[in-house]
């Protein structure tokens, strides 16, 4: 059994094989896609890592998969979509699709196109989730409009004339670029924060097998969640390691 609270500078896949079947509880991850960054050159099996994480993860756990896709030749890739469905091919389920906004993406270039500032968050999970702690907002004074049901008759609106708690939306928007290291692709701190406390409980177990520049486990160690990571490049695991040990120091 691997030692938790340690990110292992291995192949994902190898460091899975050594964990126990059904022990994560939450896996947050994003991971490279269609070659939008070099990550040093290094590539992996998607098929491989997707039956890796059903292996490891528990009953009722909840997988995080953060991705986007690139647009070749005028066409998107639609490597997301593919990615999902085979998620719920070898098992899981697709309990949510939300939206990462980046509050402050990149102009497009391309003049017959958008500009594209969202990536897909997938929650994918084995079962049914066991933990679901909703973020919520108050509201008071808010007007639900009305709502057509199966048979096309309008349902009433319902008006509420007091505070009352209400769960966010599940579009989540976030600045890009705020956290500054030598990883070409930095997880926004909230994104996985949010995420971490929204689908686990203190002391759960969290997974990031492309583990980058350290956030996840940055975010676990804060929210006294517990982790394990596996980074295949070295580098990035020396800038992990210099931001949790930062955390100690604080």
């Amino acid at each position: 059994m691997l030692e938790l609270n340690k990110i292992y500078c291995i192949n994902n896949i190898q460091g899975m094989i050594q964990l126990c079947a059904d022990k994560i509880d939450l896996t947050v991850t994003s991971p490279p896609y269609d070659n939008l960054r070099n990550y040093n050159g290094y590539s992996f099996d998607f098929e491989r890592v997707a039956r890796g994480l059903y292996y490891v993860t528990k009953p009722g756990g909840v997988v995080i998969w953060v991705v986007g896709d690139a647009t070749i030749k005028g066409s998107e890739t639609g490597t997301s979509f593919k990615q999902a469905l085979y998620f719920k091919e070898i098992g899981f389920n697709l309990h949510d699709t939300m939206i990462y906004q980046k509050v402050n993406a990149m102009p497009n270039k391309n003049a017959k196109r958008y500009r594209q500032s969202f990536e897909y968050i997938f929650a994918f999970s084995k079962g049914c989730p066991k933990t679901f702690n909703p973020i919520e907002v108050k509201i008071k004074n808010f007007t639900i409009g009305t709502q057509r049901n199966k048979n096309g008759v309008l349902s009433t609106e319902r008006k509420i004339n007091k505070n009352e708690n209400r769960k966010i939306d599940n579009i989540f928007s976030y600045g890009v670029g705020l956290n500054k290291t030598n990883h070409p692709a930095v997880f926004p701190e909230l994104l996985v924060q949010d995420q971490i406390l929204s689908w686990s409980n203190e002391n759960d177990l969290i997974l990031d097998p492309f583990m980058g520049s350290g956030t996840t486990a940055k975010m676990a160690l804060l929210n006294n969640r517990n982790y394990i990571g596996f980074e295949i490049s070295q580098e990035y695991c020396k800038i992990a390691e210099q931001r949790l040990n930062a955390i100690d120091k604080m």
